[in-house]
Order: structure tokens, then C-alpha cells, then sequence
């Protein structure tokens, strides 16, 4: 189940290859227990079973379901101290209701793997059983971090807080990791670029407090909603005035609420928004425009402001070494035309981002689209979203090899 390519494979090719069936299997079955968050003990125990044999050191989160397995090369180091390279899987589903008609479909009513996690938990799989079979060329040690709760409530920090950075007894030099997409792109092809690949994201929760009364006489209440109209509107135009167009900001308002009728004056109104952006300092500078610009409203009104600004996943940085090890390896593994550098980098997030805050990180993107367009096709959290199993042996060749030259190599 590869996909086709005239170039001479590479060992680690060559084992993901014959891996490809198992890794299939391993996937569909994570396919019909999807979990939400950071308690997965269905998934959790499942690819415990899928590690056994392999001789890896593995530890279980004590806070969360995660999976933390470190495998010891057996190579001399060149340089005397051993390289320490983590490669990451996230494992979480979605409360999304599946509609696609596979014979594997969720077992799990309302709840999907409609974000393709199963793919990368199976990848990050077939790449520990690859550098298992390769121990003895490996002068470095992996460290394999299959993480719960990416969707929510994130899973990456609390990992980090309990060690997985410094699970092979050091702390690691570099890492690792790839996220499938269901739609955009034709099958096969990867995409990334230096330097910022996600934005960071943040929520915003406003809640203006007045006084209620009747509708046909405002003047004798002190009415939050004209006022929360205005701040939705000065929101907007602050995004466009305030920030650098190349530095973008993205500040979306979901959901308003206020009121039970039409004549009556409610006591609050309130809304909710996700704020994205692509640099820290953005980041810092809408937080504190925003929260200033909403307490000045609410108090121009003789409103009070409740305003809740809560940061969530900081930008995904690519540095620039680690992604060019990372580019290079899939050019190599896979040939020049299965890589598509991104002009921009994509407005949703990913928790990866605290990993990447603290060691130099590459993070890219291959598609698993199984419609033969994939402009019609099912994007990632649709019910509809369809990955094809194709590109499982190609994520655990890359995963694997990118380890070993950064290991072997010191790339």
C-alpha cells in the first residue's frame, strides 16, 4: 500500500514497506475507539501492545494517558555524548459524528478520529519498529512521545512537566513531528516552510454588566448590548489598524449572547472569540490592546467589563536547521516534486508549539487525502474527512529517517 516512486528506496523504506499491512490494521482499529482528551485508556492500552517486544523504556503519564517510550542506540557517537532525538504521535479524537461509510468506521457514537491522530499514532508506530530493527546503526537514543489531548485540553505541556523532554536521561537535542490532512492537497505530497508553520491561539471571553428594564425606556436602565455591538465592531477595526499586515492578526467573535426578549433590557451580554497570530510579539500586543480597548468601552458606557483573556498554544516555529533536515529528508526519501514549500503559514494551532518553544523543532504537513479531488474533498474535523491508508509506510520512513541522520549525522 505505497505509493509508487522509481527512486532506489532507503533502508528505512524498505522496513516501513514491509511493515505497510500491520500499520493499516494497527490504525483501523484506533479508527473504531476514538477518545477525547488526555484520558484515552482504550488507545493507551492498545499501543502498549503494539510496543511490546520492541525493547524500548517506556513510562505512562501520571496526570494523562500518554505513551512515553525511549529506544537506546546501540552506535558508538562520534562526538562522545549521545544525540537524543523525540519524535511525536498525538492520539485524541473528536466529538464529531462520523458520515463517511467505512466498513472501520467510529464505534464510538459521536465521537470521530476526524483530525487523522489514528494516522500519526500508526506512523510514529511503524518508525519505533523501524529504528528498533536499526538499534545497532543508531549512536543516539529516540524518545517516542505519543501524547493525548492535542484537541483539548493539550496534552503537550503537561508531557513536558512530567519529563518527557529529559526521558532518555538528558534533555533531547531536537524534535520532531507531522500531521496528515484529509483535503487541499493530492495524496502524498508534503508541505511546510520555515519559520512560523501555525499560528498561536488564544481565547477571549467579554462579559459587559449594566442594569436591566424595559425596553421602550432605555434611559431609566443601562442597556450592555449597543455596547457590546460596538466593541465587536471596535475590535475589528483595531485587528486592521493596529497590526502589521505582514504580521498578521486574526480575531474571530463565535458566539454573543444577551437577553431573553425582545423588550426586555438584560442586566449582561457577553461573547466569545479565538484570536490568532503568527509572532510573540503580536501575540502580546493583541492581548493587550484588546483587553484595554474592551474596559474602555464598557467604561465610556458606565458598564462594567468582565474580560478574560486566556492564552492557549503559542506559534509552531519551524527552526530553520530542523526544517531543512527535515525538507531535505522527504526530497531525498520521496523525490522534489512530493514537496510543496507553504507561501503562508496556516491560522490553526497546535500544541507541538510547547515542544518547539523549548528545543530547535520541525513540524510538517502530508496529505492522506483519499478523494481524487482533493478540492471537494472532506477537510480535517469534518464528518466527512477520509485519509488514506497509502501514506502510513511514507510517515514512518520519514519519522524514522529524519531521526537517524539527525542522530547519526548530527545535522
Amino acid at each position: 500500500m505505497t505509493i509508487s516512486d522509481t527512486r532506489k528506496p532507503t533502508r528505512t523504506q524498505e522496513l516501513a514497506a514491509e511493515l505497510a499491512d500491520g500499520l493499516v490494521s494497527f490504525r483501523r482499529e484506533l479508527h473504531r475507539i476514538p477518545e477525547l482528551g488526555n484520558d484515552l485508556p482504550l488507545t493507551q492500552r492498545r499501543l502498549l501492545a503494539e510496543l511490546e517486544g520492541l525493547g524500548l523504556e517506556i513510562t505512562l503519564g501520571r496526570s494523562l494517558s500518554s505513551v512515553t517510550a525511549v529506544l537506546r542506540g546501540g552506535a558508538v557517537p562520534a562526538g562522545g555524548t549521545k544525540p537524543v532525538v523525540l519524535l511525536r504521535g498525538d492520539m485524541d479524537a473528536l466529538p464529531v459524528t462520523e458520515d463517511n461509510g467505512l466498513e472501520y468506521r467510529s464505534s464510538h457514537e459521536g465521537l470521530m478520529h476526524a483530525c487523522g491522530h489514528d494516522m500519526h499514532v500508526a506512523g510514529l508506530v511503524g518508525a519505533a519498529r523501524i529504528l528498533s530493527s536499526l538499534k545497532d546503526e543508531l549512536a543516539g537514543d529516540v524518545v517516542f512521545m505519543f501524547q493525548p489531548g492535542e484537541e483539548g485540553p493539550g496534552g503537550a505541556l503537561p508531557m513536558i512537566e512530567e519529563g518527557v523532554l529529559e526521558a532518555a536521561g538528558r534533555r533531547v537535542d531536537a524534535a520532531f513531528g507531522l500531521h496528515v490532512f484529509s483535503a487541499a492537497h493530492p495524496r502524498g505530497v508534503w508541505f511546510g516552510r520555515p519559520g512560523p508553520q501555525m499560528a498561536a491561539v488564544d481565547d477571549l471571553h467579554v462579559r459587559f454588566i449594566g442594569s436591566g428594564g424595559h425596553g421602550s425606556q432605555p434611559h431609566h436602565a443601562n442597556d450592555p448590548i449597543p455596547a457590546l455591538c460596538e466593541a465587536v465592531t471596535a475590535l475589528q477595526t483595531m485587528v486592521t489598524r493596529a497590526f502589521d499586515v505582514f504580521d498578521p492578526v486574526v480575531l474571530t467573535v463565535g458566539r454573543i449572547a444577551g437577553g431573553t426578549r425582545e423588550n426586555i433590557i438584560p442586566e449582561h451580554a457577553e461573547f466569545d472569540a479565538t484570536v490568532r497570530s503568527f509572532s510573540a510579539e503580536s501575540r502580546a500586543a493583541i492581548k493587550e490592546r484588546s483587553v484595554r480597548l474592551l474596559e474602555g468601552i464598557a467604561a465610556s458606557h458606565g458598564l462594567k467589563a468582565d474580560v478574560n483573556y486566556h492564552e492557549l498554544y503559542p506559534v509552531t516555529e519551524n527552526a530553520p536547521d530542523a526544517y531543512e533536515l527535515a525538507r531535505r529528508t522527504i526530497v531525498d526519501l520521496f523525490g522534489e516534486d512530493r514537496y510543496e514549500p507553504m507561501a503562508n503559514p496556516m491560522p490553526g494551532a497546535e500544541d507541538f508549539s510547547f515542544v518547539g518553544n523549548e528545543v530547535p523543532s520541525a513540524y510538517l504537513f502530508l496529505s492522506a487525502c483519499a478523494h481524487g479531488d482533493p478540492a471537494d474533498a472532506g477537510s480535517n474535523h469534518s464528518p466527512h474527512a477520509l485519509f488514506d491508508d497509502a501514506v502510513l509506510p511514507d510517515a514512518a520512513a520519514w519519522l524514522a529517517e529524519v531521526a537517524l541522520r539527525r542522530i547519526n549525522q548530527g545535522a
